[in-house]
Formats: structure tokens, C-alpha cells, sequence
């Protein structure tokens, strides 16, 4: 863990320089990927050591498959073969090395170019494979027309700013901020009007990572001196659980909760501050004009701390993940695409039992929550106060829910998490169940969006 830290501030310090002084105005495109390369090899190497060699093994591999598999089938073998990688090296890490509990380890980076490998496949496959009708607004937008180069594959999945924490991005996105096309390909992106000027302005990154950084570190005395102070496991003390009221549980189960999550705010937080000091990551502007610098942004905490719905909840924590899953999973998937979709996140996150619980928790609660929504939300917008009351309630309702999915996901084990379900009267999945079973529910289809999807299309092919 002290190398990953040392890493990434050492990343953070080198970001800076590769911004002022290997900006596309100073260097070529070719310079920048490999000093990006380079870098990020040897910050894999002095983090993880010998085991650094499997991150290198799955990208040449499938560096392999991208060039030798035909077009049709290379987003299919891309996946099994990175995923599949993934999950041996999830199991080896456990049962033959041992590591048993979870520790910064080769399988964080080994995740992100997991994703990386198979976002860039299914987008080589949208780009050449496929027609534009037959694909979405977004999947038209990130549509890679031909075969990256070896020096840019490379670039991509291993560069210093995200080989460490992530996160993933789109390889359109990346490849237009080596070239010096990122933010003015953004501004344009947004409609940008220029008033007085020559030219698209180049905004600064340094406010953003600023903040970001101060975010950071106040993340870091929180995980110092929360964390270690409200451990998971203590909500299944025999002594807890004999001497604690039902309500009194909830309300400690939410506090721990609230105290395991500092930890992922630093990391994820930081890894968004080194793209940032590298000038990746711009977004565009929003409504009052203020430039954003977002695009790689792993949280929003505000929306997290304040969710009314568990959807809410889970588009703003690990955002990029999410996006990813939505990309390769979600949008592609013939039937059940929810439930495909947290299987998959599960399969990912690796092969701990209590990842199991949670994503399998997480399905259900997700389509009982849709159904609530669907069925009852549109009686409480009638009045101010009849919203609020509403907000309140979804609110707590939400940050329980969540807090009763994830202690599995901490847990680990077998034993602690049915050990606590049974402390909690199994209440979530028992309510979940009524409301599926007492509640319509309304198919959600992929015509709609199809139709929506060849609205705008035809709408930028009459521009």
C-alpha cells in the first residue's frame, strides 16, 4: 500500500510535467505515448513486482487477438480471454498465494485493463463490424474505425496516469488527448459558442486538481481515523448482537458503512487528479459556463451521500465501472441485461463469496426498487411538501438498502454474511420479494431506444 501511495503521488508529480513540457505543442504523438508507456511499465513494476508480468502477458495476448481475430468475433474472444485471465488470476491470488485477505495487489491494474481490453474490443467491433443504424447514439460516438497501432494499444492499456487506480476510458477519448484534440473535440462536442475569440480557448486543469487533491486528503485523515476505529466485522459480535436493539443495528450498520468508504474516495479520487494534472479529462461546460473536468471521475459524492434510489446510488459510485459494464454488458445483452450486468460486475470484482451476496442482493433490490418508482413515485409530486416527505423517506430507505447490500462485499466470507442476514431478519430480501410479487412490473424494452437512437441519427445525417 505504501507503494501504490508513493506511486501515485510520484504519477501526480510527473503529470504535471508531461502536461507542460510533452504537450502536444512541444512533442509528437508518437513521444507522448511512449514516454507514457515507458512510465507506466516501470511504476508496474516497482508496485508489484514479478507479478507485474501477468498485466503484460494479458495485453500482449491480447494485442494477439485483436490483430489475428476476425471482426465479427473479436469483442466475443477478447472478453472470454481477458475475463478469463481475470478470474485465474483472482482464484491463484487466493488459494495458491494465499492472499487472504484483500491487500494492493496486481489484481486492481490487472481489473482496469480487463476493462480496457474488452471496451476497446467492443468498440473496434461497433467501428468496423457493424452498421451505424444498428447502433446507439453513444456506440456511433465511441466507434474505433481501424486497428490501434502496437505503440498506441500499449499507450492505452498502460500509461502512467491510470495503470495504477484506473480509470477505464474510451480509447477515442484517449487517443484525441495525446494528439492535442481532447479539449477543443469536447468544446465542440457541447456546441461551444466562441464569442471574441480567434479560437477554442485551452482551459486549465490545476483548479480541478486542486480541489480534487484537498478532497484527497481530507479522505485520507477520515480513513485514518474512522475506518480502523468501525470495523465491518463488528456488527456480527455475539456481544453486539446479543445486547443491541433491531433499530439500534441498522443505525451501527450504517455507520460502518459510512466509515469503509474513505478509503475508496482517496484512491479513486486521486487516480482522477493524476489524469487530470496530465490535461485528461476535460468534459465540457456546464449550464453556467464553468469548464468541467469530469470525464474520468470515479464518484460524486454529494449524489451518493444524497441519493433517493438505489439507481441514483449506483451511477455515482465507481461511475467508470459502471460505465463499462453498461458498454460491454448492458446494452449488448440479448435478455435479462440487469441481471447479466451485476453477474458480470461480481465476476469481475472476483470470486470472495460475499461479492456474490451483494450482486445477487443488488438484483434483486434494483428491480424491486424500479417497481416502487414506476408504481407509486408519481403520487407524491403533486405538492412541495408531499415530494419532500418522499425524498426523506426513499433516502433512508436507500442508504439502508445499500448498507444491507455491500456488508457482504467487505465480509468476504460465507459464514459472516449469512451470520448477519440472519441478525437482520433476511428484511431486505423479504420486502424485495413482496414488492415484485404485489407490484406490476413494466418490461423495459430496447425498442424504445432503438427508436430514439435512429431519431438522432437521422438527425445528424440531415445536418
Amino acid at each position: 500500500q505504501i507503494n501504490f501511495v508513493a506511486c501515485q503521488l510520484f504519477a501526480l508529480l510527473a503529470a504535471f510535467w508531461f502536461r507542460i513540457y510533452l504537450s502536444p505543442s512541444h512533442a509528437s504523438s508518437a513521444v507522448r505515448h511512449a514516454f507514457a508507456t515507458l512510465f507506466g511499465i516501470y511504476f508496474a513494476v516497482f508496485c508489484f513486482g514479478w507479478y507485474s508480468i501477468h498485466l503484460f502477458v494479458l495485453v500482449m495476448m491480447n494485442y494477439g487477438i485483436m490483430n489475428m481475430a476476425s471482426i465479427p468475433n473479436i469483442h466475443r474472444y477478447s472478453f472470454v480471454v481477458a475475463m478469463g485471465y481475470l478470474t485465474l488470476c483472482h482464484i491463484s491470488r487466493i488459494y495458491i498465494f494465499h492472499y487472504g485477505v484483500l491487500t494492493t495487489d496486481f489484481s486492481g491494474p490487472l481489473m482496469i485493463i480487463t476493462q480496457k481490453i474488452t471496451t476497446l474490443a467492443c468498440q473496434l467491433h461497433d467501428g468496423i463490424g457493424r452498421q451505424a443504424e444498428e447502433l446507439t447514439a453513444e456506440q456511433n460516438r465511441l466507434a474505433v474505425k481501424s486497428r490501434p497501432s502496437l505503440l498506441e494499444y500499449l499507450s492505452y492499456l498502460l500509461n502512467f496516469m491510470s495503470i495504477i487506480a484506473g480509470p477505464c476510458s474510451n480509447y477515442k477519448d484517449y487517443i484525441a488527448f495525446i494528439e492535442g484534440r481532447h479539449v477543443h473535440m469536447k468544446l465542440l462536442e457541447v456546441n461551444w459558442k466562441q464569442k471574441g475569440y480567434d479560437r477554442l480557448p485551452d482551459p486549465s486543469p490545476t483548479g480541478a486538481v486542486m480541489y480534487k487533491l484537498c478532497i484527497t486528503l481530507v479522505s485520507l485523515i477520515l480513513f485514518l481515523t474512522l475506518t480502523k476505529n468501525f470495523p465491518m466485522a463488528y456488527i456480527i459480535d455475539n456481544e453486539f448482537l446479543d445486547k443491541t436493539p433491531f433499530l439500534s443495528r441498522l443505525g451501527y450498520l450504517y455507520v460502518v458503512t459510512q466509515a469503509a468508504k474513505p478509503k475508496y474516495y482517496f484512491a479513486w479520487t486521486l487516480a482522477d487528479a493524476v489524469n487530470n494534472a496530465a490535461g485528461y479529462g476535460f468534459s465540457g461546460v456546464d449550464e453556467r459556463g464553468t469548464f468541467r473536468w469530469d470525464l474520468l471521475s470515479n464518484l460524486n459524492i454529494w449524489n451518493i451521500e444524497t441519493a433517493t434510489s438505489f439507481k441514483m446510488y449506483i451511477e455515482n459510485w465507481n461511475i467508470q465501472t459502471a460505465a463499462w459494464l453498461k458498454r460491454v454488458c448492458y446494452d449488448r445483452a440479448p435478455w435479462y441485461p440487469t441481471a447479466l450486468t451485476f453477474i458480470l460486475s461480481a465476476l469481475w470484482h472476483g470470486i470472495y463469496p460475499g461479492y456474490y451476496f451483494t450482486f445477487l442482493t443488488g438484483i434483486l433490490i434494483t428491480l424491486a426498487a424500479r417497481a416502487i418508482r414506476n408504481n407509486c413515485r408519481h403520487y407524491f409530486l403533486s405538492s412541495v411538501p408531499l415530494k419532500i416527505a418522499y425524498d426523506v423517506v426513499t433516502w433512508a430507505v436507500t442508504q439502508l438498502a445499500v448498507c444491507y447490500t455491500v456488508a457482504p462485499f467487505v465480509m468476504l466470507a460465507v459464514e459472516p454474511t449469512i451470520k448477519f442476514y440472519k441478525s437482520v431478519y433476511f428484511h431486505m430480501h423479504i420486502l424485495s420479494i413482496l414488492v415484485l410479487l404485489l407490484l406490476p412490473i413494466r418490461p423495459r424494452t430496447h425498442s424504445v431506444r432503438r427508436a430514439q437512437n435512429q431519431a438522432m441519427l437521422n438527425s445528424i445525417k440531415s445536418k
